[in-house]
């Protein structure tokens, strides 16, 4: 055995779980976080905050009484009220029994508290969870910036070809006679839609205040601007930045070339030649096929390798307004909340495969990929996950805080909560619900395509 060959994929995967605790740590940091302090706010004392799981390996004890401790299995964590047995919020009977003739101690236990603050309480996890998924897409919105308007050069992307027409500061009012579309998001992209597939455009452009025309290379090249987790691409060692110059021996000069000759591929392994920092380099990949949401909610599979492409130049940007960047933050999360309600209803239906599903090898892996592509991609990734967290726990699963709530709506109906019998069963049937989903996804990362 190559001992040696074994310590990139090692460095690899110190890499994976490393990026892929941090995320977790985070997400799970927050949310239990906003179980915490609503409680508080709502006169509900924590006795213990455990980031992580297992023995424990720090703790102390805050001025209320609160012992918070990291434990060694970093895969969660959890609020332990008073009142509460466990770490799913089951009831301790003998301790709510020995605060019976206490009403003042009783209202500061999370069973003994008003319908009013345990519903505060656990609803906090997941709002938590969306809050900092709207606040992270702000900042990113707010700090790279939107792209000008009217759209202008801004850095020069390294290409193969050296020679271009454009110069940084041009602003683009046409493409071959055509006046590009302003404000109005579907004419804009249909526009791209229709240039016409040729390697040289003719550009209309304002440059220095003096309208011209230059000539200049296809705006979309068969550019590799990001590489997404778990795809062809990624496995082979594509890098943002790339350019591919030809499929199968045939050049290539536009990225609908490649998204078309990806498509057609019939699932057969392609042969990519790439350019890199003045280097050519060969690729072979097999597409894979990949379920996609369309905008009326249904999903289309088609063949991917899994990147993202760009113009030929980076767009020049300007700074936001803080309510158009809030907005951004807030249309981000609530996206991923309605495709994820999507993508599950289509799997329950049949419609596309139960793949989509991630397990935590999945996930770990997606953590990994975008903490190599940089911290920008590695804090948007924490966004998009704490959005599923919190999606996930608003689930009326008994044992999660969608379950907790169902119990509450049912309270809140018929003046009493559910008899301490039926929760223990209850609670005991969606522990064995998540382990399942857990068990169901894990194989999905184990034994899926």
């Amino acid at each position: 055995m190559d001992i040696m060959g074994l310590i990139p994929q090692f460095g690899g995967l110190i890499w994976t779980l490393l990026a892929f605790v941090v995320a977790l740590s985070v997400i799970v940091a927050i949310h239990e976080y906003g179980h915490y302090i609503v409680g508080r706010w709502c006169g509900i004392k924590a006795d213990v905050f455990s980031l992580g799981f297992g023995p424990v390996l720090w703790s102390g004890m805050d001025r209320r009484g609160t012992k918070w401790q990291v434990a060694a299995l970093p895969f969660g964590g959890y609020v332990k009220f008073a009142g509460d047995a466990n770490a799913a919020s089951g009831k301790d009977e003998t301790a709510m029994a020995a605060l019976a003739d206490d009403p003042a101690a009783l209202r500061h236990t999370m069973h003994g508290a008003p319908l009013w603050a345990r519903t505060l309480t656990v609803a906090a996890g997941p709002a938590f969870n969306f809050a900092m998924s709207i606040l992270i897409f702000f900042a990113v919105a707010y700090t790279t910036g939107v792209e000008r308007t009217p759209l202008t050069v801004g850095e020069l992307r390294p290409m193969p070809k050296a020679e271009r027409g454009l110069e940084p500061g041009d602003e683009i009012l046409g493409i071959n006679g055509t006046a590009l579309p302003q404000n109005d998001a579907a004419a804009y992209g249909a526009f791209f839609d229709n240039l016409p597939m040729v390697p040289e455009l003719t550009y209309d452009v304002i440059r220095n205040g003096t309208e011209q025309s230059v000539e200049g290379p296809y705006i979309l090249p068969p550019l590799v601007n990001q590489v997404l987790p778990q795809t062809a691409a990624y496995e082979a060692g594509l890098k943002a930045g790339d350019v591919i110059t030809a499929i199968d021996a045939e050049p290539v000069f536009a990225f609908d070339q490649l998204k078309n000759a990806v498509e057609e591929s019939d699932g057969a392994a392609l042969a990519l030649t790439v350019w890199r920092r003045g280097e050519m380099l060969d690729f072979t990949m097999t597409p894979k096929a990949t379920d996609e949401p369309q905008p009326d909610g249904t999903f289309k599979r088609n063949l991917r390798i899994g990147i993202a492409g760009g113009m030929s130049f980076a767009p020049a940007t300007e700074t936001p307004g803080v309510g158009q960047a809030l907005t951004a933050g807030v249309a981000n999360t609530w996206r991923i909340i309605t495709g994820s309600i999507s993508g599950l209803k289509q799997m329950v239906i049949g419609n596309i495969s139960t793949c989509n599903l991630s397990g935590p090898v999945g996930i770990a892996q997606a953590s990994g990929a975008m903490a190599s592509q940089g911290a920008t991609s590695f804090i948007y990734f924490i966004a998009v996950l704490s959005t599923a967290v919190g999606l996930l726990n608003l689930f009326p699963i008994p044992a999660l805080d969608g379950g907790h709530l169902t119990f509450y709506a049912y309270e809140a109906v018929t003046g009493k909560p559910p008899s301490d019998g039926a929760l223990r069963i209850l609670m005991t049937i969606g522990l064995a619900l998540v382990l399942s989903l857990m068990v169901f996804a894990l194989g999905n990362d184990l034994f899926c395509p």
